[in-house]
C-alpha cells in the first residue's frame, strides 16, 4: 500500500472533509480513499461534457424551467 501526504490543505476545507466524512461514518482517511476512488474509477472522459453536467447538477431541480423568450429578432454580426 501507498501512503499519500497532503501539505497545504486549506482549514475550511479540512473542515468540510471532516463533516462529510462523519456523516457517512468513516475516518477522514477512509473519506479521502472513497473520494479518490469513486473519482479515478469513472471513466469521465468517454461521457458526453453536457451528459456529465446534466448529471451532476440533476439533484438541484430545475427540469421544468423554459428557456426565456427572445426579446429581439437575431441579427447578423457587424465586422468593420
Amino acid at each position: 500500500m501507498a501512503t499519500l501526504t497532503i501539505r497545504g490543505l486549506d482549514d475550511a476545507t479540512h473542515a468540510r472533509l471532516r463533516v462529510q466524512a462523519a456523516r457517512h461514518g468513516r475516518s477522514m482517511e477512509a473519506e479521502v480513499r472513497a473520494i479518490l476512488g469513486e473519482q479515478l474509477a469513472s471513466d469521465n472522459s468517454s461521457r458526453p461534457l453536457g451528459s456529465r453536467i446534466r448529471e451532476r447538477f440533476s439533484g438541484l431541480g430545475g427540469a421544468e424551467l423554459e428557456p426565456p423568450a427572445r426579446q429581439d429578432a437575431p441579427r447578423s454580426a457587424v465586422f468593420e
